[in-house]
């Protein structure tokens, strides 16, 4: 079973165990945090999800690296309702905050959403600052729902959330101090229900940040362990079995069968995978079922079915094999019964070093824009990210994290992996 435990050996266990354990207990909290039917909704929806989430913020513990905190999400919201006995034509409700930050938020957004009445009625949004100076940000008949961004409001000039906070200029700090939006409906005593809701948008959110779309980085970065190992491990338990068989078939009964086995492997061989996949991608589905089983095709006829052959041809000869003969056994009890088990325990460590080139696979397809579209992985993030620039434009919360998790997964399991070969391998764990 080779030599006994060194340091290395135990450092490198306790490495590659950490890691599995951490991608463990990260696949079952994404399983916890988002069930699989709901991550998928997440990640494909668009603004009616992630319309109060910040674009592109970076995560709030960078704020313990700042000296002067950038602010977070502030949500108020707050309801009017009457009906047609109402003593005068106007309510207004005010949505009022304390913003203690000296930096600006990244946008003002309001959302209004009116009742089931059967006459609309005039919704005036009216912003007060500190100072209790006063700005009109929307004026409209609310019929459904009313949508307002301050960054996209022209008449409060260039600089409009320096205006809305009383900064000299775009990059001067805001006035700190309660600030609030009324929002004044004119009902004409008809019966109405109105909902509002302020949202400022902050420059930190969450413990990954946001994507371009929105989205918090923490799905993909979740919902990325349980498929990459659900991959790299299906993968390499098809693959390695596979080969395991096909060799010792070939070993075996040898002739014609091993023959066409041994061709069929050399052809394989020197087949490109990766091109093959992309075709299989953009022609056909991009599904991570369709591209598991397609990866476990073309590995079917891999260069382990020489290694396991040249292995089967020893013991092909071997006293108890002649012994099982000799009693009559079957040539496919002889072949899963006696050939097949004894090499076995050489298998785990040719599967355990085989999960990462498979996880890199799958995240590899991801980067090149052939992932599964309706799951979040860690290739998707590092798409988009690729897509619109996010290394060069600082976007470092975008690009680190998977990238970081792909290099841990991995490390554990080439760590485990060498550790098991040593243990197996009798002359390497002398080296």
């Amino acid at each position: 079973m080779g030599a006994r435990f060194s340091w290395s050996d135990v450092l490198l266990t306790s490495l590659g165990a950490g890691v599995l354990l951490f991608l463990v207990a990260l696949s079952l909290l994404a399983m916890v945090r988002f069930p699989y039917a709901e991550a998928v909704r997440l990640w494909q929806a668009g603004e009616e999800v992630w319309g109060a989430y910040p674009r592109l913020a970076p995560p709030e513990w960078t704020n313990w690296f700042r000296k002067w905190d950038w602010p977070s999400t502030l949500v108020r919201r707050g309801r009017v309702q009457g009906g047609a006995s109402s003593e005068t034509d106007e309510d207004v409700l005010v949505l009022s905050l304390d913003y203690p930050y000296r930096v600006l938020p990244q946008d003002v957004q309001v959302d209004v959403v009116g009742g089931a009445s059967a006459r609309p009625v005039l919704v005036r949004l009216v912003w007060q600052r500190v100072d209790g100076r006063q700005f009109v940000l929307e004026e409209r008949v609310l019929a459904g729902r009313l949508r307002y961004r301050a960054s996209q409001d022209l008449d409060l000039g260039t600089r409009p959330l320096a205006r809305l906070f009383a900064a000299s200029r775009a990059d001067a700090p805001p006035v700190p101090g309660r600030y609030a939006l009324l929002v004044q409906v004119v009902h004409f005593g008809r019966p109405h229900q109105v909902e509002a809701r302020l949202v400022l948008l902050g420059r930190v959110h969450g413990w990954a940040g946001t994507d371009h779309l929105r989205r918090d980085l923490t799905l993909p970065l979740l919902w990325g362990a349980p498929v990459a190992l659900t991959f790299g491990l299906l993968a390499a338990v098809g693959t390695t079995l596979s080969g395991m068989v096909l060799a010792a078939v070939g070993a075996w009964w040898g002739g014609w069968v091993d023959q066409v086995l041994q061709r069929l492997t050399e052809m394989n061989m020197v087949l490109p995978v990766l091109p093959v996949l992309m075709m299989i991608g953009v022609l056909y589905s991009r599904q991570l079922e369709v591209m598991l089983v397609a990866v476990i095709l073309l590995n079917l006829f891999g260069y382990p079915v020489k290694t396991y052959r040249a292995a089967f041809l020893q013991l092909k000869r071997a006293a108890y094999v002649e012994a099982a003969r000799a009693y009559g056994a079957s040539d496919g009890r002889i072949v899963f019964r006696y050939l097949i088990p004894r090499l076995l325990p050489t298998l785990l460590p040719a599967l355990v070093t085989s999960v990462p080139s498979f996880v890199f696979l799958e995240a590899s397809l991801a980067v090149l824009g052939l992932g599964d579209p309706r799951l979040p992985t860690w290739g998707k993030v590092l798409n988009d990210a690729r897509k619109h620039g996010a290394f060069y434009h600082g976007y470092w919360h975008w690009v680190l994290p998977p990238v970081v998790l792909l290099m841990l997964t991995g490390l554990g399991f080439a760590a485990l992996g060498l550790v098991l070969e040593r243990r197996f391998n009798p002359r390497l764990g002398e080296m």
